[in-house]
């Protein structure tokens, strides 16, 4: 995710990322281009004004729908990219506080356990992240025991593993004596808590927007900018062509915004910092458990 200053104007308006955009609708914008610079000059050049009547009017109400359509398309997504910033920020409070009370319940003298604690909070954040991006890096995971690593490999839900581990653990501790039938309940509610989230976060991944929606205003879309030369031929003449490239450049733009956001777990340059986030949890549980 980009990190900016919105009191900034020209450091917006100028700024990489739309150097990025526009290198990615310039296939389309080119293609625009041309097929308007063509038909300025058949229209203009080999056909009479008066057999060939353009109006701004049809595309100008067809505008007013389009802009509709595009603003409950960047709504949709945007709420897609909101929730899913909630669900990780749930995550990132809820380690903290099962860190907290795994280390209230823990003595001191089970180092052991406190440190198996924090490695598995932080291998389920880790695991939770890439699992949204089809494939876990086990790179990123700090398991010692040989033996629960080659489970977690044969496991089709990675995190889900993980947070089963989690609870197994806290049940052995408390068969042992270690925990109190009072921690046990205490520690429920954010086990439960860290299966939920993940499973809001799925539900965003494997539900896209629906396709006959996406797919209709994407045509939509291509017929206004494909027609829309034939409509201001006629009252704007060669100036035509920089004026379908601007709206062109404009509604692929919020188009091209939303297939970015609405898949908000990715690696896009817009999508949510789950790296930084896991990190963040990271930290913040070493701390608790380890280093205190």
């Amino acid at each position: 995710m980009i990190n900016y200053n919105p009191k900034v104007w020209f450091d917006l308006i100028f700024h990489s990322y739309s150097k990025q955009v526009l290198k990615t609708l310039l296939p389309a914008l080119l293609f625009m281009g041309v097929f308007t610079a063509f038909a300025c000059y058949v229209l203009l050049e080999h056909v009479q004004p008066n057999q060939f009547p353009s109006s701004p009017t049809v595309h100008s109400l067809l505008g007013i729908v389009l802009g509709l359509f595009l603003v409950f398309r960047t709504n949709s997504a945007y709420d897609r990219w909101w929730e899913g910033r909630r669900l990780w920020g749930g995550l990132v409070n809820s380690t903290r506080n099962f860190a907290m009370k795994v280390s209230a319940a823990l003595p001191k003298e089970e180092a052991k356990n406190r440190l198996w604690f924090a490695q598995m909070i932080i291998n389920f954040a880790f695991a939770m992240k890439e699992h949204l991006r089809n494939g876990v890096d086990f790179s990123e995971l700090e398991i010692a025991d040989e033996t629960l690593l080659d489970q977690l490999k044969k496991a089709s839900h990675k995190p889900n593993f993980i947070a089963s581990s989690l609870y197994n653990k806290t049940e052995e501790l408390f068969r042992s004596n270690i925990l109190t039938g009072y921690h046990l309940l205490n520690l429920d509610k954010e086990l439960k808590d860290f299966v939920d989230l993940l499973g809001g976060c799925e539900r965003i991944k494997k539900t896209p927007i629906p396709y006959s929606y996406t797919m209709y205003i994407k045509k939509f879309i291509f017929i206004y900018i494909i027609t829309l030369p034939f409509g201001f031929i006629g009252t704007l003449g060669y100036f035509t062509i920089p004026t379908v490239l601007l709206v062109s450049f404009i509604l692929l733009s919020v188009e091209l915004i939303a297939e970015e956001i609405e898949d908000p777990f990715g690696r896009d340059i817009n999508d949510l910092p789950t790296d930084d986030l896991a990190e963040t949890i990271k930290l913040n549980v070493r701390e608790i458990l380890i280093l205190r």
